[in-house]
């Protein structure tokens, strides 16, 4: 009984000690700084992207939402730091599309790989027809 309890407060300690460490990440990405971070990280380990395709994406984004994860347009009902139209399509990659800059930038990598092959691709469209 002792080291059933034992394990079970063990148990109960490493959940609470993972929901914090999740919750300190959230808290960081959903900053500017930290969604710039993050989407620089996996830009490289997940696509190959480097600095300059980066410059492009930090350039995108930076027009798009000012790496803001709360950003709405209220002419075009674009939402996130992608911009996503409508913003449930971020949904995909996450239920927590609205609330967690991660997912929205999993998302929005995604979306630029399959649309526009690259983050400089995507940021010449923008620049040329001021939408991507």
């Amino acid at each position: 009984q002792a080291l059933a309890t034992a394990a079970a407060q063990a148990q109960a300690i490493a959940e609470a000690q993972a929901a914090a460490a999740r919750a300190q990440m959230l808290a960081q990405v959903n900053t500017p700084d930290g969604s710039r971070a993050y989407a620089r990280d996996l830009a490289a380990s997940q696509y190959g992207w480097g600095d300059g395709e980066f410059r492009c994406l930090d350039s995108l984004w930076m027009k798009e939402s000012g790496w803001n994860y709360l950003a709405y347009n209220d002419g075009s009902g674009a939402t996130g730091i992608p911009q996503s139209l409508p913003g449930s399509k971020m949904a995909t990659f996450g239920d927590d599309w609205q609330t967690n800059a991660a997912t929205q930038i999993a998302w929005g990598l995604d979306y630029i790989a399959k649309v526009y092959g690259s983050p400089c691709s995507a940021w010449g469209h923008s620049q040329a027809t001021n939408w991507y």
